[in-house]
C-alpha cells in the first residue's frame, strides 16, 4: 500500500470519549472508529489485523478437524424460547418484528441453530462425533457499552460446537478444543490465564474462561498461583474464617438507633466491628423478595444466590418493597421474623451475639444468636475477598483482573434435550447428543493485544499480527534517488508476500515515523540521505535503531520476520 493515495489518517490527540488504552490507541490509529455507543466501524488496518487472528484462529480449529459454516445473525424469537433461554437473555437480546408481525431476534449466541443443525444430520450413532464452527456477527443491547472493543454491542464471534454420544466422547472433544483454545492464545502473544467461571446463560456441566491479563479487565480473577488454583470472582468458594464461637450467649437487647442505617453508622452509633454485625439485603430474585444474610464487612455474590434459587435474574430491592416486607424503613432489615425466603451466609451460624435490624425503623437487636433468627437455609453466598484462604487449603488468594477472550463450555446434554437433538444407540434406544460449546471474539483479542502491548503513542503488535510488518519511509519525496530505492524494495518486499506499506507522502519526516510508531508498523526503514553510503536506517518494534546495507536489507528483514 502506498500511502499517498490510499485512506490512511491518525489522530495526534487522544480521544476524549474512548475509556481505554486499547480503545484510544486503535481510534488515532485508524484501526477503528466509532459510529454510535457500543457500534465501531473496522476501517482498513482494523479488518487486516482483524483477518490475521482469525486466519490463526482457522488454522487451529482447522486442525481438531471441525468443519466451518455460518448461520443466519437473525433467527425467529421462537428458537429461544424453545430452549427456554429467551427469559435468561431478556433485554439484552435485540428483537424486532418482519412485516408479517412475526417476532424475530439479532442473535446473541447460537448453541439453539447449532442444535438444529446436528438434527438435520444425525440419527444414528454412527453419525458422531463431528464438530462445526463459523464466524458470525453476535448482537447484545449492553446496557454500557465501554473499554472500546472490549464491551460493544455488536461484534463478530468464533464459535464451536462438538456433537458426541456421550461423556466420555464429550471430554476427548472437549480437550482438543481447549488444546486449540491454549495454541491460538499462545501465537497471539497475549498473557492469559484459564479459569473456571459461571456457566451463565449458557447453562451446562462447566464453563472455563481464557483470561487475558489486563489493570482494565471486568473479570476478577481469584487466583493462588503456586497451587495453580484460579476460579473467577463469580464462582470461587468461600472457607469460613474462624471455627464456631464459644463466647457465652447473651439476651437478645432491642437498642435505639436513631437514624443508623448503614453498617457504619452503626458500628460507630454501638462502638462495634463490623465483623460483628449480620447484614440483611432485600433482594429481588425473578421478582420475588429474599432476604439475604452475610458477615457486616462482607458482600453478596448474586451470581451464588441465583444458581442456589435456580433464578434468571437479581437486583437490589427497591425503597417501597424493603418497606413492605419489613415494615420498617430502608436500613433496619434483619432476619427476624420476616414472611420472606432468608438465607444465611455459612459464616453466619459461627458467630454469637451479633447486632441485626430489627425490623423496626430506628432500632437494632444486639446479642442475637441463631435460634433467635428465621431463615430457611445456610449457604456460601458471599464474594471471597483478596486475602481469603483458598479453598484448596493452599493459602491466601490474590486478585488479578482479565478480559475475557475466549470460552469453553461443556453443555452436555442441555440443549438436545430442549431441542428435540437425539440419536439411536446400537440397541435402538433414543439418547440425547452431547454438545460442546467454544467461542473467541477476535475483536477482543486485538484490543486485548494492545492493552498488553502499547506506549503512551505507539501500539507494539507482535509480529505475526502487525497488519503493517514494512513500514518504508523515504525522507525527501523531490529526491529521485531516494524515491526510485523506496519503489525498488517496495517492489522486492511485496513480492517476497510482506505486508509493507510505502510512505510516499509529503509529510515531514518526524510525522511520518510518529505515524508508523502510532500505528505498529513492526519494522521500519528509513530511505534518507545515507544511501549516499549505501545504508539504510532499520528500526525493530521495541528495539533501537540500526544500520543495514542497501544489499543486505531484504535478508536481514525476512530473518527478522521468520
Amino acid at each position: 500500500m502506498r500511502l499517498k493515495d490510499n485512506y490512511f489518517f491518525t489522530i495526534r490527540e487522544h480521544v476524549k470519549d474512548e475509556d481505554s488504552n486499547s480503545g484510544n490507541l486503535l481510534v488515532r490509529a485508524g484501526y477503528i472508529k466509532k459510529s454510535s455507543s457500543g457500534h465501531y466501524m473496522l476501517l482498513p488496518l482494523g479488518l487486516k489485523t482483524i483477518r490475521k487472528i482469525e486466519r490463526i484462529i482457522r488454522e487451529e480449529i482447522d486442525q481438531t478437524g471441525a468443519q466451518e459454516l455460518m448461520m443466519p445473525a437473525m433467527m425467529p424469537e421462537e428458537v429461544y424460547i424453545d430452549s427456554g433461554r429467551r427469559e435468561a437473555f431478556g433485554s439484552s437480546m435485540f428483537s424486532l418484528t418482519d412485516r408479517n408481525k412475526r417476532r424475530m431476534v439479532l442473535g446473541p449466541t447460537h448453541e439453539e441453530m447449532f442444535a438444529a443443525a446436528g438434527r438435520m444430520h444425525i440419527k444414528s450413532y454412527k453419525d458422531l462425533p463431528f464438530a462445526l464452527y463459523q464466524f458470525q456477527t453476535k448482537f447484545r443491547d449492553e446496557p454500557r457499552p465501554r473499554f472500546g472493543l472490549i464491551r460493544v454491542r455488536e461484534f463478530t464471534m468464533k464459535d464451536s460446537y462438538t456433537y458426541d454420544k456421550d461423556l466420555a466422547g464429550l471430554d476427548v472433544a472437549y480437550q482438543k478444543q481447549f488444546q486449540a483454545y491454549k495454541r491460538i492464545f499462545d501465537r497471539l502473544g497475549l498473557e492469559y490465564v484459564i479459569v473456571r467461571a459461571d456457566t451463565g446463560a449458557m447453562g451446562g456441566l462447566l464453563s472455563e474462561e481464557f483470561q487475558a491479563l489486563s489493570s482494565i479487565g471486568e473479570d476478577i480473577l481469584v487466583m493462588h498461583e503456586a497451587s495453580g488454583y484460579a476460579q473467577n470472582i463469580e464462582v470461587a468458594k468461600c472457607v469460613p474464617s474462624q471455627e464456631p464461637s464459644q463466647e457465652e450467649k447473651l439476651e437478645k437487647e432491642l437498642v435505639h438507633t436513631p437514624g443508623a442505617r448503614t453498617i457504619e453508622e452503626v458500628v460507630e452509633f454501638l462502638g462495634l466491628t463490623p465483623k460483628q454485625f449480620v447484614k440483611s439485603l432485600i433482594y429481588l430474585v425473578d421478582g420475588k423478595p429474599v432476604c439475604l444474610c452475610v458477615r457486616g464487612d462482607h458482600e453478596i455474590n448474586e451470581i451464588k444466590v441465583l444458581k442456589l434459587l435456580g433464578g434468571f435474574e437479581i437486583e437490589m430491592a427497591p425503597a417501597h418493597i424493603v418497606e413492605e416486607v419489613t415494615g420498617a424503613a430502608v436500613g433496619f432489615a434483619g432476619p427476624l421474623g420476616l414472611d420472606i425466603p432468608t438465607i444465611l451466609d455459612q459464616e453466619v451460624p459461627l458467630f454469637r451475639n451479633v447486632v441485626t435490624g430489627a425490623n423496626q425503623t430506628d432500632y437494632h437487636y444486639r446479642n442475637v444468636n441463631l435460634e433467635d433468627m428465621k431463615y430457611d437455609q445456610v449457604a456460601d453466598i458471599r464474594l471471597i475477598e483478596e486475602g481469603d484462604m483458598c479453598e484448596n487449603g493452599a493459602g491466601p488468594v490474590i486478585f488479578k483482573r482479565g478480559i475475557e477472550v475466549g470460552n469453553t463450555f461443556k453443555l452436555g446434554d442441555k440443549y438436545s434435550i430442549a431441542m428435540d437433538l437425539y440419536y439411536t444407540d446400537q440397541s435402538g434406544k433414543q439418547v440425547p447428543v452431547m454438545m460442546g460449546s467454544y467461542g473467541i471474539g477476535p475483536g477482543r483479542c486485538m484490543a486485548a493485544i494492545v492493552e498488553q502491548n502499547h506506549e503512551d503513542n505507539a501500539i507494539l503488535w507482535p509480529k505475526n499480527i502487525a497488519p503493517i510488518q514494512v513500514a518504508i519511509v523515504v525522507i525527501n519525496m523531490k529526491n529521485e534517488d531516494q524515491v526510485a530505492l523506496g519503489e525498488k524494495l517496495y517492489g522486492e518486499l511485496r513480492a517476497r508476500g510482506i505486508d509493507v506499506v510505502l510512505d510516499d507522502r509529503d509529510e515531514r519526516a518526524g510525522v511520518k515515523f510518529n505515524d508508523m510508531e502510532l500505528v505498529g508498523a513492526y519494522l521500519r526503514i528509513t530511505v534518507g540521505k545515507n544511501i549516499e553510503q549505501g545504508v539504510l536506517e532499520l528500526k525493530e518494534i521495541g528495539h533501537d535503531k540500526e544500520e543495514v546495507a542497501i544489499d543486505d536489507i531484504v535478508a536481514v528483514i525476512e530473518q527478522k520476520l521468520a
